[in-house]
């Protein structure tokens, strides 16, 4: 194999690694927080409950909260809260109803 050919090889191979340690890590850095017991939560198109309704998800589900904005304010389970997670492209929830162990924001705004 000539030297040309074989840093190119290691190019590759090393590029992979590289590309794959980065995936985990994204992976990683998204948590799975569990829905209020016993509540089948609708998932809205948008941050409020004017916003068409996609799915519902069942009673004892969790969620990924990908990111989270300001919208309507809801009273729930755990509060009265503003804040709704992005869960999936498109798809919202209201904070109120996801035991996050914050009052707060506890992702990235959505932006």
């Amino acid at each position: 194999m000539t030297l040309k050919r074989r840093r190119s090889v290691l190019l590759a191979a090393l590029t992979g690694a590289f590309l794959l340690v980065l995936g985990t890590a994204a992976e990683s850095a998204v948590r799975y927080y569990p829905v209020a017991p016993d509540v089948r939560l609708n998932v809205r198109s948008g941050p409020g409950t004017h916003y068409n309704l996609v799915r519902v998800l069942p009673a004892g589900a969790s969620v990924a909260i990908y990111c989270q904005t300001p919208g309507e304010t809801v009273t729930g389970t755990y509060g009265t809260s503003n804040i709704w997670d992005n869960i999936a492209n498109g798809e919202y929830v209201s904070d109120a109803y996801v035991k996050t162990g914050s009052d707060g924001y506890v992702a990235s705004r959505c932006g």
